[in-house]
């Protein structure tokens, strides 16, 4: 049986261009995807940005590029982290357009969208 080339890169991998700036009502959320260009990702503060690309969520997406698990409990196992605890923060990753979710049976097969970033001060 082959393995499946793990060091390709998925199609839509790109680098994601982060800019801050702009105000919203409370606290910092996802953009809306259809206001944006799809390589864009606005946050309303530094502290938001910092929070969704901390170094944890960049190892993590290093992992899923890298390792391409084909389940949340193989990505589990590759990063010690608790299922529960990952299914918050890739959904969150998700609604940020950095990550792809895709159910296909009872599994949730996680794959990374962007790996690497450029910082834009608006």
């Amino acid at each position: 049986m082959n393995e499946p080339d793990r060091t390709s890169v998925h199609p839509t991998t790109a680098c994601r261009r982060c800019i801050i700036g702009g105000e919203r009502e409370g606290r910092s959320a996802p953009p809306q995807q259809q206001q944006q260009q799809p390589d864009t990702i606005t946050f309303a503060s530094l502290s938001s940005l910092a929070a969704v690309l901390s170094d944890e969520n960049r190892r993590l997406l290093r992992t899923l590029h890298q390792r391409e698990p084909q389940s949340l409990t193989e990505l589990a196992g590759l990063t010690g982290r608790k299922v529960p605890s990952l299914s918050r923060t890739l959904k969150m990753m998700e609604r940020y357009g950095l990550v792809e979710l895709k159910r296909e049976g009872v599994a949730v097969i996680p794959s990374a969208l962007a790996i690497r970033f450029s910082v834009v001060l608006d």
